[in-house]
């Protein structure tokens, strides 16, 4: 069974497809030693199967892994002899993108004259809480009214 869209019960351990071969001939033998490396930790997460894709090995858990858990994980597969080191890299969880279009700012800031510049917008969004993590894609469009005409300008 494998799933075809992100989960966070997901690690991602990218890796060479030569390592990718070697580490799925035994990956049965591998799911026990890493729950038993879960385990010497006091961790609840087990690992419950494990696939590939072009880039990587894919280790499904039953639940969303801590930093230990991945520290755990990392640490199993880049002490495994079969397997070159150098081509391995740092084990993660799962990233998306999520686009947010933000629509309703109003233009002069509150109780003033000034108008709202793009700089602004990007320092309240990079200044509050609820943007942590968050990457400007693009700058902000404001919306301009020229006072001459009333004419909106993009």
């Amino acid at each position: 069974m494998t799933t075809k869209r992100l989960s966070h019960k997901q690690v991602i351990v990218p890796m060479s497809n030569e390592n990718k071969t070697k580490f799925m001939e035994l990956s049965s033998d591998h799911i026990a030693h890493l729950n038993r490396s879960l385990k010497d930790i006091k961790s609840e997460v087990l690992a419950d199967f494990v696939y590939y894709d072009n880039t990587s090995i894919i280790i499904v858990t039953n639940k969303v892994v801590s930093p230990l858990d991945l520290q755990t994980i990392e640490k199993y597969v880049k002490n495994l002899n079969l397997i070159n080191v150098d081509n391995v890299d740092v084990p993660q969880l799962p990233q998306s993108k999520f686009y947010l279009k933000i629509t309703g700012i109003p233009y002069f800031l509150e109780n003033t004259n000034i108008p709202i510049s793009a700089n602004i917008a990007e320092t309240i969004i990079k200044n509050n809480h609820i943007f942590n993590n968050i990457v400007i894609a693009s700058r902000p469009h404001i919306i301009k009214v020229s006072p001459r005409s009333n004419m909106a300008i993009i």
